[in-house]
């Protein structure tokens, strides 16, 4: 009896170092929990506030899909040279087919190398990825980005930024941005998100920049 004693214990110990590798590959995945993290294992587009009317939100953009050479030429700053810090939304786009079918063919008209989605996720207090953080000009109130995503819900619509900001000056490539908050539309961008984490709590934003075609 005892030899077979042996033999389950070394079949059991056998099943547990089996079950040890497949669980620290599931715990790769686990430390995962939020949004955020998830952003973090992108690759960071751009960091700054976006603006509507007098309130200000800061915003790091991580890369789902698409240039980053758009995103590099779009977002510049014309009088410092480097990327813009701060972007304003003027306009709003509805949330109808017709509209969302627009994007669409202009993504399309874009591949590969005139688009980029991103992943917009509020940026942690007094961080950002290069030390400093946007000053806040006077005037401006501070707050998280899930009020504009909770705004943007309300009136069921995209935020829109005409690029470059300050208009195009000689040869400059224009172009659109656009802030959509959760839908349908933005969620077929964080598929792999969602696979990964399970679903999506955190307030977050998909923007979609789309050069103009000549």
């Amino acid at each position: 009896m005892r030899p077979k004693k042996r033999d389950s214990e070394r079949n059991h110990r056998t099943g547990e170092s089996e079950s040890k590798t497949h669980e620290e590959s599931k715990s790769e995945t686990k430390k995962l929990k939020s949004l955020s993290d998830y952003a973090h294992t992108l690759q960071l587009a751009w960091n700054g506030l976006l603006v509507l009317k007098n309130s200000c939100f800061p915003t790091s953009m991580h890369i789902l899909e698409g240039d980053l050479g758009v995103i590099n030429g779009l977002l510049k700053d014309h009088l410092s040279g480097g990327k813009l810090t701060q972007l304003k939304i003027a306009q709003r786009l509805r949330l109808d087919q017709p509209k969302l079918d627009e994007v669409t063919r202009r993504i399309k008209q874009g591949s590969p190398n005139g688009y980029a989605v991103l992943l917009a996720t509020q940026t942690a207090q007094g961080t950002s990825a290069e030390g400093t953080f946007p000053v806040v000009e006077p005037g401006l109130q501070r707050r998280l980005l899930r009020n504009l995503v909770s705004y943007l819900k309300q009136k069921q619509a995209a935020g829109v930024i005409s690029l470059p900001v300050g208009g195009a000056k000689g040869r400059d490539s224009t172009g659109m941005l656009y802030a959509f908050p959760p839908c349908e539309f933005s969620q077929q961008y964080l598929q792999s998100a969602l696979r990964t984490l399970g679903k999506l709590e955190e307030e977050h934003m998909v923007i979609v920049i789309v050069k103009d075609t000549a």
